[in-house]
This record gives C-alpha cells, structure tokens and sequence, in this order.
C-alpha cells in the first residue's frame, strides 16, 4: 500500500470497468513507467472496492418502486455462486448480492437487504422460482407489507438484458479464486456499473465522467 492513491485507484478502475485481466493491468501499468505486480492489483482491489462500493451506497440515487429480480451465475473455486440482482423499470440498479446457495434463504436475504437500502417496493416481477416466490410471500406475511407479486420472463427480460453488463467484466477473470475476492470483485463492478448509468448523486458536477465520479468516492 505504499503506491501513491491515484495509482491504486486507477488500477482498480480499470478491473472493474473493463474486461482486464489482472495481468493486463500490469502490463498497461508497465508501458506508462509504474512498475506493479499483478498480485498486487488484487490485494488492492480486494481491500479498495469493497470500501468504495459502501461509499456509494450513501450517495446513490432514488430507485423506482417497480422491481425486476433475477439471478446469474458466478463461478467461484470451479463451482458455480449465484448473484441475486435486481433493477427498476427504467433499468436502473437496485441491489445485488453474491450468495453461495439457490434457496429461500438466499432470496429473503437479498429482499430484506434490498428493501433496507429502498424502501418496500409496490410490484416486484420474478421468475418461476418457487424459492424467490417464497421469500416475497414470507415478507409479506411477517411485514404487512403489501407488494404486489409478478411471475412474468417478458417484464424481465430488462434484468436479464442488464446482467450482462456485469458477466461481460467478469467473463475474462476466469473465475474467482474464493468468495471472499468474489464478493469483494462484484462490489466494485456494480458499483463502476451504476455510476455509468448516472446513479451517483454528483450535485458538484453533474457532467463529469464516469472515472471522476469513481475517484471522487475516495475522498
């Protein structure tokens, strides 16, 4: 951690808001005179993104009350993780969350984490999943809330549409080494996601880029 800030920030930057490998970053990193191991950007990334990601959370914007949730897959140590995500009508992201396990638990998790970011929400669509049918059912019962429940692959296809942007970053690391650096990856590429699509709450300076809003989260 020796690194000047600037430095690290960019080379974390660059992981998650590209489709770079580590050793790419060691290699761009080299051809601009900063001599860095590529083991050394991971040891960043791990301990820089996940901070930043719970800095953005403080400065993200209002999400709608129409939710569409799904899953996708990430593969960690050979075998394959789910990530429960979530967006609004107008595509914007609501939450994320990277759990070992396809079950009722999993999706309550990501409901309950979800909703004490947001709100309770008016519709969520999902899936046919019988466990993501289950959680909402469960909130439902235990809250009083009244969210109105939607099973429909057409209203979700936007979800569907919109985890590609996060597999298109992950696709070239080949997978993830433990869940710990998975968790902490998947933060930082949500995070460098959403600021792209405009929901960092940037009053100083509506019209800077994507990169200087990133960097003004460490500071």
């Amino acid at each position: 951690m020796h690194y000047p800030l600037e430095v690290m920030l960019v080379c974390v930057r660059w992981y998650a808001a590209y489709p770079l490998s580590f050793r790419h970053i060691e290699e761009m990193m080299a051809e601009r005179g900063v001599l860095v191991d590529h083991a050394t950007v991971h040891r960043w990334s791990i301990k820089i993104l996940p901070v930043l990601a719970v800095v953005f959370r403080r400065r993200k914007r209002p999400v709608g009350t129409s939710w569409r949730m799904d899953k996708t897959y990430i593969k960690v140590s050979g075998q394959w993780k789910y990530l429960y995500r979530a967006v609004d009508r107008d595509g914007d992201t609501i939450d994320f969350l990277l759990r070992a396990k396809r079950d009722h638990a999993a999706a309550r998790s990501f409901f309950e984490q979800a909703i004490g970011l947001h709100g309770v929400p008016e519709k969520i669509t999902i899936d046919e999943s019988g466990a993501n049918t289950a959680a909402i059912l469960s909130i439902r019962a235990d809250s009083g809330a009244d969210i109105e429940m939607r099973q429909s692959k057409y209203l979700n296809y936007i979800v569907e549409q919109d985890h590609r942007a996060v597999k298109r970053i992950v696709r070239p690391m080949l997978g993830f080494k433990s869940f710990r650096s998975a968790r902490a990856m998947i933060a930082g590429i949500e995070t460098m996601h959403m600021i792209r699509k405009g929901q960092m709450d940037c009053l100083e300076d509506q019209t800077s880029s994507a990169a200087a809003k990133f960097y003004t989260l460490a500071f």
